[in-house]
């Protein structure tokens, strides 16, 4: 019991450094010109692409747009985390606008697979992000998979990267079954919001642009955007150890161990939307996203106290830790498949 209490005061030891740097006090100011701005390139991208008309240079806005899209998804989720306002109305109220309204994304349905994420990272029966839907995410999950995650996780690192073009259709499509039955908040509102976005973004396309050229436009931008939405969170967990069944470890060690950060200066900072400072970010969802580079220093200073192991990478080595542990991860599925041939080289 005493050895529980010491291990459960690690967090508030460092909340209270983490607090008296006034790393937890509100940013407005950033926030305003945050949102000012990505609004701004947002609505001067669709201007661009009315004013190019009927052309194949509309890909560039295709591929711009996706990058948009990706940074108004960015913007909704320090909504969701209350970085922006301290409230639950106001930010449910521009998260809707951002996800539901701007990108088709539904902010209910996202809200709660990831506060559920926050809540048990990496651990295979109770975070989301690893459900074996798709891939599969541990060694167990391969040998337990039946129909679509065991005939993609053979070669699973493979086609992580291509099946991320999918990513985009995947986030309307689950937004959509999320709103045609109960469950959510708002689902009404959400549901009318949703059909706005659909309603204006088909229409722009089918207005402006042959058929041919809309269909190209539709598929490149979906798919670029999937690409950079799963660029974004891939890097921060994937290859982390995975938890499963009962966990003794204490809130600090179970987000910290289970996290990856990612240097590369500002250019990865406003990419990932500084989502790249994954510790501090989970130990702290509602710092403000400015204040994450800042809280690093103390974190990773604090862990090093305690001997919790801090993993910090570049964005490339990251992508390559997650690819590798897909790879490891489908090796059942390999083993049991292969051939003989196949089978003997995997076990040497």
């Amino acid at each position: 019991m005493t050895a529980n209490l010491r291990t459960g005061s690690d967090f508030a030891r460092l909340s209270r450094r983490i607090s008296e740097a006034g790393l937890l006090d509100r940013r407005p100011g950033y926030y305003v010109f945050r949102i000012g701005l990505v609004a701004t390139l947002f609505v001067a991208g669709w201007v661009a692409f009315f004013a190019i008309g009927d052309s194949w240079w509309q890909l560039g806005i295709a591929a711009f747009q996706a990058v948009m899209f990706g940074q108004i998804a960015l913007l909704s989720h320090d909504l969701a985390h209350r970085q922006v306002f301290r409230t639950r109305r106001p930010s449910e109220i521009a998260g809707r606008i951002a996800g539901n309204l701007g990108v088709g994304m539904s902010y209910g349905w996202w809200m709660d697979k990831h506060t559920r994420h926050h809540a048990n990272p990496n651990h295979e029966d109770l975070d989301p992000d690893v459900d074996p839907d798709i891939l599969v995410w541990s060694k167990e999950q391969a040998r337990a998979s039946k129909g679509l995650p065991r005939f993609i996780g053979r070669y699973q690192a493979f086609l992580f990267f291509p099946l991320l073009t999918l990513e985009g259709l995947n986030l309307h499509f689950s937004g959509i079954r999320a709103v045609s039955k109960p469950g959510i908040r708002r689902r009404g509102i959400e549901a009318a919001l949703l059909l706005a976005h659909f309603a204006l973004y088909f229409s722009a396309l089918l207005v402006v642009l042959s058929p041919g050229k809309a269909l190209v436009f539709f598929i490149v931008h979906k798919a670029l955007w999937g690409v950079y939405m799963g660029s974004i969170f891939a890097p921060n967990h994937k290859g982390m150890p995975i938890l499963s069944g009962d966990t003794e470890l204490d809130f600090l060690r179970k987000q910290v161990l289970t996290s990856r950060n990612v240097c590369g200066g500002r250019v990865v900072d406003v990419a990932l939307g500084g989502l790249n400072y994954q510790i501090e970010h989970h130990l702290f969802p509602s710092m403000p996203s400015p204040h994450l580079r800042r809280a690093r220093p103390i974190v990773q200073g604090y862990c090093a106290e305690i001997g919790v192991p801090y993993h910090e990478t570049g964005l490339i080595e990251s992508y390559a830790l997650a690819l590798r542990s897909l790879h490891e991860a489908g090796e059942p599925i390999r083993l049991s498949e292969g051939s003989p041939a196949e089978t003997t080289t995997e076990r040497r």
